[in-house]
């Protein structure tokens, strides 16, 4: 598989540099979402592995897949890729911002 992602989103406050928490975006092509879910998880388990070897290991990778109008959202734990099994549409959109700032809000147990 391979292929490159649309769109990163980090918690870099520069351009040219990625940092942690790194969120990953795919947009399939002839897919559709079912057929996007595959390679954001791989590339998922690439940010996991960038993550390591920046030294910032991290609890959850986030990951997202989106055809522009419908959106499906992967988390990388450890080993295993978990897929919401909600698919979310443009209308909630304040939904899907939600979902997406996850990663960049404080850890609150």
């Amino acid at each position: 598989m391979q292929g490159f992602c649309e769109y990163i989103i980090s918690g870099s406050q520069e351009q040219l540099f990625i940092s942690v928490p790194v969120v990953t975006i795919f947009e399939p092509k002839k897919e559709g979402i079912i057929g996007g879910l595959g390679q954001c998880g791989a590339v998922m388990v690439a940010a996991d592995c960038f993550n390591q070897n920046q030294g910032s290991e991290v609890d959850r990778i986030y990951g997202g897949v989106t055809t522009g109008t419908n959106w499906k959202f992967l988390i990388l734990e450890e080993t295993t890729v978990y897929i919401d099994p909600i698919e979310y549409y443009i209308q909630d959109v304040d939904k899907i911002l939600g979902i997406l700032l996850q990663p960049f809000l404080p850890n609150v147990s």
